[in-house]
């Protein structure tokens, strides 16, 4: 997401040339977030309170109970008894009438009293519930105002992160202090998301990934896989699937993965073998060598939680909508489609796209020959080693270790890291993607949490939830989720979609009626299967695509023919298989 550095250097003494924001991409952002700001509001009125209900007020304590008043005692109302002596003899019928009339008239009294006061309680009752009626209704109007000012803002967020009017990071910043700024929400609230142990996660994982490339651990699992599939074309293809799958679980970023592990190793593997980007030698092995490694990233992003950096943010956004994902639980239910697929995948792009060399014997010696030089496993990379065990256990039994927070695991698994020397401060300071990613989530995450405590997401599900009522779940589910899967196309980043559409699209799904937990895995599986059709569809695409071993033309329809494949895997085998798992 950065700019192109400045060529050449200022005078002495001058400035160095604009480094701001991009003027035309910046000035169109804020034209848009200004419209939909100031015109939202006016162009949509509070909708009914069943579809919208606002954020839940905040319980109150409930009033000591007040004392009864003291009321002065009437002679005529409340006679004293008084003891008096024996009658002589009985009362005459005349002094019975009278008796019986006064009691009766004091019993009327104190009937009388009684329904007046019940009246003025029953008053003041009415009086105070319309006054509640009143103020919710008065907050209801109020938070869908907010509603929608906030959601201005986090389309202006998304559209300035999508057209690169600044870094990523420095749109979510401008986005954190507009939403203080404008008083949409407070500052505290508006700071949130840098507190939420999901982020950090994510952060956490980032700076352990640092390790598998500084130890040369990455490297050397790469060359071992090599070494073992090599032989054949189609063999390397998997040597980098299974190099992929093994690092997937630890590292977070999957442009680190496919873009600073696989695809240096790929390109040197190919121009060993004369496939030059460019030109015709590309189809001796580079562009299906490519195309693979791009499509198998999708795929092991998909099959766990922490393999890429928007899946804790699915994680989060359903947990919102009360659907618990454990880092098991998502394993567990990728584990059947996801494998299938990585079998299948890249031998279908073998045989759409067939390189001119398919016998490999030499790479065999080659990547036995990387190995020699990098020695005997290390000291530092047994420690890699050892901790990345130690995550994957922790991650896995976390239930039974007395349900071990995930962050938790992977802050012990960074400690042991830092004490045992295979990282230092500084690699933790050097490691930008992890700080970067620190700030524009915590702006992300921070927004739509909002947007559901609101009741803007509830008021979206529960309004496409109508319209697709009646249709049956799977058959709406399956429409839901095919639009949610193909408007990637719209998108150049799988975080901002996910943060855009996720939560929504999550929630209709559960108002038609889709089992919660199987529509949240499906939508996040889809969050990273659906960046393998275009050339820009997440972060390893641009560097993948941009080693030019690949035409425009044929990325695209390589990625639109394994995207069906792909669906066809995960829906129908993966739904057989989650039906094993009592998912639905």
């Amino acid at each position: 997401m950065s700019h192109e550095p400045v060529s050449g250097t200022a005078p002495a003494g001058g400035s160095s040339g604009w480094q701001g924001a991009r003027l035309v991409p910046t000035l169109a952002t804020v034209l848009l977030g200004l419209l939909l700001y100031v015109g939202l509001p006016r162009l949509m009125s509070v909708p009914d309170a069943k579809l919208f209900t606002g954020q839940p007020a905040a319980a109150k304590p409930a009033p000591a109970a007040a004392k009864p008043p003291i009321k002065p005692v009437s002679a005529v109302a409340t006679p004293i008894p008084v003891a008096a002596p024996a009658p002589a003899k009985s009362l005459t019928k005349a002094q019975l009438e009278a008796k019986v009339k006064a009691e009766a008239e004091a019993k009327a009294r104190v009937e009388v009293e009684a329904k007046a006061k019940a009246e003025a309680d029953a008053k003041m009752k009415a009086e105070a519930e319309a006054k509640a009626k009143a103020d919710a209704e008065a907050k209801r109007k109020a938070d869908w105002v907010k509603g929608l000012h906030l959601f201005a803002i986090f389309v202006t967020t998304i559209v300035g992160i999508i057209v690169k009017a600044l870094p990523m990071g420095a749109v979510a910043m401008i986005g954190i202090a507009v939403t203080a700024l404008t008083g949409t929400l407070g500052i505290a609230d508006s700071m949130s998301g840098f507190s939420d142990v999901v982020i950090w996660l994510i952060v956490l994982a980032f700076f352990i990934s640092r390790g598998f490339i500084k130890t040369g651990l990455g490297a050397r699992i790469a060359y071992t896989f090599m070494a073992l599939l090599g032989r054949r074309t189609l063999g390397l293809s998997y040597g980098l699937a299974a190099t992929d799958l093994v690092l997937a679980p630890a590292i977070p970023s999957n442009t680190a993965r496919g873009g600073g592990i696989v695809m240096p190793i790929m390109a040197s593997l190919a121009r060993a073998y004369g496939s030059n980007p460019g030109d015709a030698s590309a189809r001796k092995m580079g562009s299906f060598l490519t195309l693979t490694a791009y499509q198998v990233n999708c795929i092991t992003s998909a099959m766990f939680l922490t393999a890429m950096a928007a899946n804790p943010l699915a994680q989060k956004l359903a947990g919102d909508l009360k659907v618990n994902i454990t880092w098991g639980g998502w394993a567990l239910a990728a584990l059947v489609p996801g494998a299938v697929a990585l079998l299948l995948v890249p031998f279908l792009i073998y045989r759409l796209h067939r390189p001119e060399i398919t016998e490999t014997p030499e790479a065999v010696e080659m990547a036995k020959g990387h190995l020699r030089d990098l020695g005997p496993i290390k000291r530092q990379e047994w420690m890699m080693l050892g901790v990345f065990v130690m995550l994957l256990v922790l991650w896995i039994f976390a239930k039974q270790l007395g349900d071990l927070n995930p962050t938790t695991s992977a802050l012990a698994g960074l400690a042991v890291l830092l004490l045992s020397g295979v990282l230092n401060w500084e690699d933790i300071k050097a490691e930008t993607g992890a700080w970067d990613t620190l700030v524009w989530f915590a702006a992300l995450v921070m927004m739509a949490s909002f947007l559901n405590k609101l009741g803007m997401v509830p008021w979206f599900s529960k309004t496409m939830g109508g319209m697709v009522a009646g249709k049956g779940w799977i058959a709406a589910f399956l429409v839901l989720a095919l639009v949610y899967f193909y408007s990637h196309y719209f998108f150049a980043s799988n975080t901002a979609h996910v943060a855009s559409m996720y939560a929504a699209f999550l929630g209709v799904s559960i108002v038609a009626g889709a089992p919660p937990v199987l529509a949240a895995l499906v939508l996040a599986f889809f969050s990273n299967l659906f960046a393998g059709m275009t050339h820009y569809g997440t972060g390893p695409a641009p560097v993948l695509f941009g080693t030019g071993y690949v035409e425009l033309g044929t990325w695209w329809r390589t990625g639109l023919i394994v995207s069906v494949v792909n669906i066809l895997i995960w829906v129908g085998l993966g739904g057989l298989w989650w039906k094993v798992l009592g998912l639905w």
